[in-house]
């Protein structure tokens, strides 16, 4: 599995301008369900182990807001946790010397369009689908994107179509091109029950749609493999109660909705 771990803190310096990046969102998921999956082996194209973190949104709007300003899910214990990357923000605990800051920019993907990438979003729930206003607002921050009800949370095919959509845009990218490659997963996002055949949605049918993804991520790797190395980043931007408490949803605070699987490793 083309998959370098690395550590939580890195220097991401000598990274940025030079690798490819990759930022998975899987939309809804749990970390309790990311790391059964990963330890009864249902999983393999994807990290064999998750970072327990701390989101910074309860629901897809304003986790994404922070994650494209460099606000990702926060690990646990005893702070400031150095950022990976950050805008000019003073008073700033958390931007440190491994740091990449982005200057006299007003989010991260502009930051990676002024260092020459190109951006790119596979778009998955309806935050994303361009529709109306509201929609445009996520995908409005990268150079193209891509939307269709076949890529969203009602599509059983989703986790295939999205990922052909990301490796068609990268064969269209020259392998000089420096790219920024978002993807938003839907079959995590309800309605999953359909991946597992249950009266409705539970931890059992969201690990089955998180089985769906990894079976598609292989041709994802390979395309990304064969530019050069690429920096990857997945995480959920939440996660969901299935009734825990008597709570059922997002757009809550409770620990199932909080915290979220994280990592972040090399693709090579």
């Amino acid at each position: 599995m083309p998959l370098t771990p690395l550590p939580a803190i890195v220097d991401m310096n000598p990274l940025v301008g030079q690798v490819d990046f990759l930022w998975i969102t899987f939309d809804c998921l749990r970390f309790d369900v990311a790391t059964l999956c990963t330890q009864a082996g249902e999983t393999p194209h994807l990290p064999e182990i998750w970072e327990r973190r701390e989101t910074p949104g309860t629901f897809t709007l304003p986790a994404h807001l922070a994650f494209f300003h460099g606000f990702w899910p926060t690990p646990g214990g005893e702070g400031p946790h150095p950022r990976l990357f950050a805008l000019e923000f003073d008073g700033s605990l958390s931007t440190a010397a491994t740091t990449y800051v982005f200057r006299e920019v007003p989010d991260l993907l502009s930051g990676f369009v002024a260092l020459g990438y190109r951006t790119y979003c596979v778009g998955g729930v309806g935050f994303f689908n361009k529709r109306n206003p509201l929609g445009h607002v996520l995908p409005g921050y990268f150079q193209e994107s891509v939307w269709s009800p076949e890529l969203g949370v009602a599509s059983r095919n989703s986790p295939a179509l999205q990922v052909e959509a990301a490796v068609k845009w990268l064969a269209k990218q020259p392998r000089t091109q420096r790219v920024l490659l978002f993807v938003n997963i839907a079959a995590t996002h309800p309605p999953h029950a359909f991946f597992a055949g249950t009266p409705t949605e539970c931890v059992d049918s969201q690990r089955a749609a998180l089985r769906a993804v990894d079976r598609e991520l292989p041709r994802l790797y390979a395309a990304l493999r064969a530019r050069g190395p690429c920096f990857a980043l997945f995480t959920g931007d939440h996660g969901e109660a299935y009734g825990e408490d008597g709570r059922f949803g997002h757009r809550l605070a409770h620990p199932v909705v909080t915290t979220v699987p994280y990592a972040h490793f090399l693709v090579v």
